[in-house]
């Protein structure tokens, strides 16, 4: 990826790849954030390391992430992005050659003390992966799954459910199949059914491990302008390896490069207009990565 050329010592933004029909740039969308009421810091790392075994992963990583409000991670494959999603709600627990030193804040709470109930977070924390997975149940069964679990299937667990779906934008498309198999949706519909599961329990913090990556175009816009949707009730954190989807639908950008190393982590516009750093400027204009 090659971005166009601009004038000297302004990087470029990238050009957008996907069949958008109104092909918005990160300076068209309308932010979420409000500088009259600056957002509440929801999750905030303080020199957070990550090793599997003798690997590093991650090194001495502080960021603050505002609520109701969209960040990516962005940066080239290996750099640490999925595992500091993963740091967020603990995933990295399921790995048993993972060890996390530092700090990880949720709401003024490390999540690492050791009285924190990894479950219980997950369920404030929720994720989407980046391959749809749905299980081989019924769409209804689908988003029902997590409120029984959780015990918040009472009486309404239809209207729950319908409202999930509605809030991921693919009610319209399965209100009249909620007995089909999941299975049976395409690729995007599969996606946005995961993300109906995740907010279906409420939680408060939704995690995205590059959800449209396996998508094709169209259902990238959809997912694109879901995540723009969600941001108005939940704080968005998405892994993505495009940087056009990034300076899309981000507020905040974090750029990790090789060695787990955060190099720059601020608004969207200034990552991607302004950057602090060349390293930044190099990744972004397409000389690396």
């Amino acid at each position: 990826m090659t971005p166009d050329g601009g004038g000297p010592g302004t990087v470029p933004k990238p050009q957008t790849g996907n069949a958008r029909a109104d092909d918005e740039s990160a300076t068209d969308r309308p932010s979420t954030d409000q500088s009259t009421h600056p957002a509440e810091t929801v999750i905030e790392s303080r020199d957070l390391d990550v090793f599997y075994g003798d690997d590093q992963a991650l090194q001495g990583i502080d960021m603050e992430i505002p609520e109701r409000q969209v960040t990516a991670l962005i940066g080239p494959s290996g750099c640490g992005k999925s595992t500091f999603l993963r740091s967020i709600n603990r995933m990295n627990d399921l790995i048993d050659v993972a060890r996390v030193e530092g700090e990880l804040y949720f709401h003024g709470k490390n999540v690492y003390d050791d009285d924190v109930d990894p479950v219980a977070l997950r369920r404030k924390i929720g994720m989407v992966f980046q391959k749809p997975n749905p299980f081989p149940k019924s769409i209804f069964d689908n988003v029902a799954y997590g409120l029984k679990v959780q015990g918040k299937a009472d009486g309404n667990l239809e209207e729950k459910v319908h409202t999930a779906l509605e809030r991921a934008a693919i009610l319209d498309e399965v209100e009249d199949r909620l007995d089909e198999s999941g299975l049976e949706l395409s690729g995007g519909q599969q996606q946005r059914l995961c993300i109906a599961r995740a907010i279906a329990t409420d939680p408060e913090v939704i995690l995205m491990d590059e959800p449209a990556s396996a998508l094709d175009p169209v259902a990238t816009s959809q997912i694109e302008d879901l995540v723009e949707e969600l941001a108005q009730e939940y704080t968005v954190v998405i892994v993505t390896h495009n940087m056009q989807q990034a300076a899309r639908i981000s507020d905040k950008t974090a750029v990790f490069l090789t060695g787990g190393e955060l190099v720059e982590f601020g608004d969207t516009n200034e990552i991607f207009e302004n950057p602090e750093h060349d390293r930044v400027e190099d990744y972004i204009t397409g000389k690396f990565g």
